[in-house]
This record gives C-alpha cells, structure tokens and sequence, in this order.
C-alpha cells in the first residue's frame, strides 16, 4: 500500500470511527428514559424480522459474545419488552421473542429517533446520503466477510 494509500484508509476509518461515536451519542440521549442502545437494537431487530431468534443467534447479528447478549436480554426480560421461552425440542435452547410492551417501546424509541435522523439527512442532503450509502454497504459487507 503506497503512502497515499494509508493516508486515505486512515483518514476513512477515523471519520468512520467518530461519526459511529458521536452518532451513538447522539442517539442514546434521545431514546427514551431507561432505554439503552444495545436494547433498542435488539428490539429493532425482533420488530423487523418478526420472528423469534435465540440469543446465539442475536449474538452473531450484533458481533458481541453470548454473555453480553444475556445480558441484555435479562435487561429486555426484565424491562417486560421480550418473553424468552425454551425450545420444546431442546431444552438447553431458548427462543426470545418482542413482546407486545416491547413494540410499544420500540414504537416510542423510533418516534424519538427519526426527528434526529430526518434532520440529519435534510441537512446532509438526500442526493448526499443515497451517494454515501453505497460505499457504507459495500464497508459493512466486507467487513462482514
């Protein structure tokens, strides 16, 4: 990799790393009370594919350990936003689901974030965002590789 080269992929990864942190604060501040963004991404998750998942499962989607997805999950159980039963067939198995107080939550927690995202694309520009979202696919399919 030539010296230009290096400065460019520095110069990505270190827009992307700030943008990542600034966007998650950002974020964090306005979901709603009690609310973090590791649940809100859980629940996103369960609301979108509308199907259950077990917590290996949700574990691989989010890149984090097993014991960190557990815990949220017992965070989520607790909160009443999920029902985690076990697998009829496998009892060493559980299956987690959003339950209807985590719609709700969900609901409440997207109705605080699109004002901020639709500010966020209206001063970036839409022509701006559709060119970014290519090249944001095309780093995440990759590193998903």
């Amino acid at each position: 990799m030539t010296a230009g080269a290096e400065d460019l992929a520095a110069a990505l990864f270190s827009e992307l790393f700030m943008a990542d942190q600034l966007a998650r604060a950002r974020i964090s501040r306005v979901l709603p009370k009690g609310m973090e963004l590791s649940h809100f991404g859980v629940l996103n998750h369960l609301a979108r594919s509308g199907e259950e998942r077990t917590p290996a499962q949700l574990a691989r989607a989010f890149h984090v350990t097993r014991g960190a997805m557990s815990n949220t999950l017992a965070r989520l159980e607790w909160a009443g936003h999920v029902h985690i039963r076990p697998d009829w067939d496998d009892a060493r198995r559980k299956y987690v689901a959003i339950s209807p107080a985590g719609r709700r939550a969900h609901e409440a927690a997207l109705a605080s974030i699109t004002p901020l995202i639709a500010d966020t694309v209206a001063e970036l520009g839409a022509a701006q965002v559709r060119a970014a979202l290519p090249v944001l696919r095309a780093l995440r399919t990759r590193f998903e590789s």
